[in-house]
């Protein structure tokens, strides 16, 4: 084991040092920075860091120390690609294949992150303080305050891996979800090697379309793993932007899979913030606005709360109070929201401040998650409000169910569980069978045996 660290802390300089080649030989324009996907898209579109560019320059194509570097590699790897796979502003990402055949992805943290990432947590301080002197009503200090607790834990890579099995075994139940497996002995806090997963990113239509994966059955599969992070357990992926989630064709099953990367920022919540937000989806999905109100004031908001509840759907406020799920997604809306966002904003900066800071992340998480919803055109589905339903309502009766005092309470919570569940899945049903073409046959035969009498 230890010499397997030994040769992994080689292999940091050797990543950088190799790829520094590639970047410094080659014809550069800062202004147009190419940047490789991982498998074929895990890592957005971003400039890759200027420390990165000019850490390893003295570094000589050629020379006995580049050679060494070789030959280190060689001794964990039977192939290493020096090209990164993808890059970002923490690490990049190197393709190489183990000596028993495997495929990995190497996560490797640039030179210097940890130290250069203190500084701008510090400069981005003076700098908030300074525009809040000059504007008092810009309250934007949470910013600060987030990434001083979040950027530690997303430069340890141990964590990040440990958060990976984590979320494996889970969601186990979900023959769907693709998690990396976590190579440890190639592991330590600034590398993370892990099995190689390809795919295409979770918003590429034009990647489904020629792999022939539904749309449909890939948005309401992310709902049904989201709702169960965030209702049933309470540990949430807080990341998921496209090139986070990818979706693929299993090689072995021929099923359709989505896989989640990059585990390094994960929010746990509190179980009374966690049960409050159920009661508050149950209430927004039925267009309950005394719930609404109630349970945004448990999070928070104050008398901001129809300003919470707009914040939380992405939805307008004649929406929530028509209930969400009834209600369809229209231009018209979405246009109403981006206007009144300028108009609201210090609304908007006060109520960030107001809710707990573990609602920051979730929100966050919600922008993610319905901006693929947008890019699917799958926003706002109603399998998507019923599997959101289903979490809460299995969320709320365990939580009962743990402070129930008698064998006869505790029945009646499980069994009032069990008929809410039969209940949403007779509903499920009915809407299957009014969108199939069966419903449509026996819809017009009803229409005609009416217009017959």
């Amino acid at each position: 084991m230890a010499g397997h660290l030994l040769k992994v802390s080689s292999l940091a300089s050797a990543v950088f040092a190799s790829s520094g080649f590639y970047l410094y030989n080659r014809q550069l324009n800062l202004n147009d920075l190419s940047v490789i996907r991982f498998g074929r898209a895990a890592a957005t579109t971003v400039v890759i860091s200027l420390d990165y560019l000019t850490a390893f320059k003295h570094v000589a194509y050629d020379t006995e120390e580049y050679w060494a570097i070789k030959s280190k590699l060689s001794e964990l790897f039977v192939s290493f690609e020096e090209k990164p796979q993808g890059a970002a502003s923490l690490a990049q990402v190197h393709k190489a294949v183990l000596h028993d055949g495997r495929t990995v992805a190497i996560k490797v943290q640039h030179p210097k992150v940890q130290r250069q990432s203190s500084r701008d947590i510090v400069m981005m301080e003076v700098m908030l303080k300074a525009i809040h002197w000059l504007f008092p009503n810009f309250a934007f200090m949470w910013l600060v305050e987030e990434a001083k607790k979040n950027m530690p834990l997303e430069l340890d890579f141990l964590n990040e891996g440990h958060n990976a099995e984590k979320v494996a075994n889970m969601l186990a139940h979900f023959p769907f979800l693709k998690v990396p497996m976590i190579h440890w002995d190639l592991s330590t806090k600034r590398i993370l090697t892990m099995e190689f997963v390809d795919g295409g990113q979770i918003n590429d239509r034009d990647y489904m379309k020629k792999h022939s994966i539904n749309v449909n059955e890939i948005s309401e599969n992310l709902g049904k793993m989201y709702s169960e992070m965030i209702f049933v357990h309470g540990f949430v992926h807080c990341d998921p932007h496209p090139g986070n989630v990818l979706v693929r064709k299993c090689a072995q099953s021929k099923k359709t899979e989505i896989a989640l990367l990059d585990h390094g920022l994960y929010q746990v919540l509190q179980p009374d913030l966690r049960l409050d937000y159920c009661r508050l989806w149950q209430a927004l999905i039925k267009g309950d606005m005394s719930g609404v109100e109630r349970y945004s004031l448990r999070l928070g908001a104050g008398d901001l709360y129809p300003l919470f509840a707009c914040v939380v759907t992405s939805r307008s406020w004649t929406a929530v109070n028509a209930g969400i799920s009834s209600v369809p997604v229209t231009r018209s809306e979405d246009v109403e929201i981006r206007n009144n966002a300028a108009q609201y904003l210090p609304q908007i900066s006060e109520l960030l401040n107001r809710v707990p800071r573990q609602m920051l992340l979730l929100l966050k998480t919600n922008d993610l998650l319905r901006g693929i919803e947008t890019t699917l055109q799958t926003r706002a589905s109603s399998s998507s409000f019923i599997n959101m339903s289903r979490c809460c309502i299995r969320a709320v009766a365990r939580h009962k169910r743990s402070k129930a005092q008698s064998r006869r309470r505790y029945l009646k919570i499980t069994l009032a569980e069990s008929l809410n569940l039969w209940r949403l899945t007779m509903y499920e049903l009915f809407l299957w069978v009014s969108s199939s073409t069966f419903g449509h046959w026996l819809t017009a035969l009803l229409a005609f045996l009416h217009t017959g009498r």
